[in-house]
């Protein structure tokens, strides 16, 4: 009884001291880090681009399905962001690849394979109450969609890291998903290294061109300034058959017309 008693003490003292960790790395939002996450996110007005590779794999066999490659581009609008709410434009746009080849996937067993692009997105975050709220708005009449946050993003010093988390559990009709972003700051960069990356990842269902069924999507992602220090691999796919995602949306105006229906 005695040892027993030992094992379930020194049990809990690990429980309590490994929860004591965990809360010590997780912090509340501050108007700080809004700000920062912010800045990181989408910059501070000029155009930012975040550059991603990664894998669709079927789940749970494993089996690669496709190499992707794409580019988020993001601008801030001032004159509609404050120190407690930032508006962002954006769009996205990313291409399978084929696993063998790496070339632009155009089929996939006789059906046409088209890739994941957003002509626009429209995202507001909002500090409030020690919490970062998002919402974004996408698509065009009559389906535009609008999906807010529940604010559990987490922020965590780590490592030299600063980790801003986002876990999304998505529940539409015909659409369930699990998707996390992770957003790392490096505190002290080395040259030739990013401070801005990005983590990735998804689970749900694989495109019907794949046949549908379980799958797993993960991306890394790293932020690039200017759009001609892209690599040249992704600005030779857009510039040949993807040009608006080269820059994201201008204004409001820009984005008024691209929720139009056809």
């Amino acid at each position: 009884m005695k040892n027993e008693m030992k094992s379930f003490c020194a049990i809990f003292l690990c429980i309590l001291t490994f929860s004591f960790v965990l809360n010590a790395q997780t912090k509340n939002f501050t108007p700080k880090l809004f700000n920062q996450f912010t800045e990181m996110r989408v910059g501070t007005g000029e155009p930012v681009y975040w550059y991603c590779i990664g894998e669709v794999y079927e789940y749970p066999s494993g089996k690669l399905i496709a190499k992707v490659e794409g580019v988020d581009t993001a601008r801030l609008i001032e004159e509609e962001s404050n120190d407690f709410k930032k508006l962002q434009l954006s769009r996205k746009v990313f291409f399978y690849l084929d696993p063998e080849t790496g070339e632009v996937m155009r089929e996939h067993k006789g059906k046409k394979v088209e890739p994941i692009a957003y002509p626009y997105q429209q995202i507001t975050y909002e500090f409030k109450d020690g919490k970062m709220l998002s919402g974004v708005v996408q698509g065009k009449a009559p389906r535009i969609q609008r999906i807010a946050s529940t604010g559990n993003n987490l922020v965590r010093d780590f490592g030299g890291l600063k980790i801003f988390s986002a876990p999304l559990f998505l529940n539409f009709p015909g659409y369930q998903a699990y998707e996390n972003y992770d957003f790392f700051v490096q505190e002290k960069t080395k040259r030739g290294v990013p401070k801005y990356q990005l983590s990735w990842n998804r689970r749900g269902s694989l495109p019907p061109f794949f046949g549908g069924g379980d799958s797993v999507f993960q991306l890394v992602s790293y932020r690039i300034d200017k759009y001609e220090n892209l690599p040249e691999s992704i600005r030779k796919i857009l510039e040949s058959e993807a040009r608006l995602w080269m820059k994201p949306p201008k204004d409001l105006k820009e984005i008024a017309e691209l929720q139009k229906a056809d």
